[in-house]
């Protein structure tokens, strides 16, 4: 298996305290850093309190920021929860070169990012496929009765509706569109809340997308300090038909 390798091990650190959703306080070797948290949103409802995490060196004099965080542990350390999303796709475009996602793409060789359709940059068109890859935290250390009422992929609702409905807009002859959750963890399958008032808009756009004939799958990765490796992926597009 081709492991996505980081040119530089990540280090290791406790995030001792998250005072806004740019900042991590950070110890590590006795001293205390403010680290960048590279995911802006809700991360489940972890309280950042002594726990450990791994970090990446910016190498930016000018940085305000020596490290990022770029993955978690809930287990003291015997497994990790990357949290930077924007990191996400250079693993994802990583796999698909490697031959390891065919099953989503065959022969995803030719591959194009940030593809800007309609009013819309969908993250990735390969061959004739586009994809929009979403990274969701929202659900970590949390219990069935606490899962978000809404169906968010992405902080901003109005964001993912829009990439939604231009998936489903770009399925035209020889071309078809994948909605790709991808996990930074081993996550189990995952299920779609039910429908409410507070994320009906949510709910109907991917269930129009999905009629359209946009896919859903779901991608695990494994994140350690030398490098983030592919677990599975999976076609989740029939158990979401909403």
């Amino acid at each position: 298996m081709q492991v996505y390798e980081f040119s530089v091990p990540l280090e290791f650190g406790v995030v001792v305290f998250r005072p806004n959703r740019f900042i991590m306080h950070v110890e590590k070797n006795g001293r205390r850093f403010v680290c960048h948290c590279p995911s802006t949103g809700k991360i489940g409802n972890i309280v950042f309190d002594d726990v450990p995490c791994l970090l990446s060196a910016s190498g930016k004099k000018k940085r305000k920021t020596p490290y990022t965080v770029e993955a978690i542990s809930l287990d003291d350390g015997q497994s990790w929860i990357g949290i930077n999303q924007n990191a996400a796709n250079r693993y994802v475009e990583h796999f698909f070169r490697a031959g390891m996602l065919n099953d989503i793409v065959a022969n995803g060789q030719e591959i194009l990012r940030e593809q800007k359709i309609g009013d819309s940059k969908l993250d990735f068109r390969i061959e004739n496929t586009y994809i929009e890859v979403k990274t969701p935290l929202q659900f970590l250390a949390l219990t069935e009765n606490d899962r978000p009422s809404g169906m968010e992929c992405v902080n901003s609702h109005e964001r993912f509706v829009r990439h939604v409905t231009e998936l489903g807009n770009r399925l035209r002859e020889h071309e078809s569109a994948v909605l790709l959750l991808c996990f930074l963890y081993d996550a189990p399958i995952f299920t779609p809340p039910k429908e409410t008032k507070r994320n009906k808009i949510i709910v109907d756009a991917v269930r129009q997308s999905l009629q359209a004939g946009v896919k859903m799958w779901q991608l695990n990765m494994g994140v350690a300090p030398q490098g983030v490796n592919l677990l599975k992926y999976f076609d989740i597009t029939k158990q979401l038909r909403l």
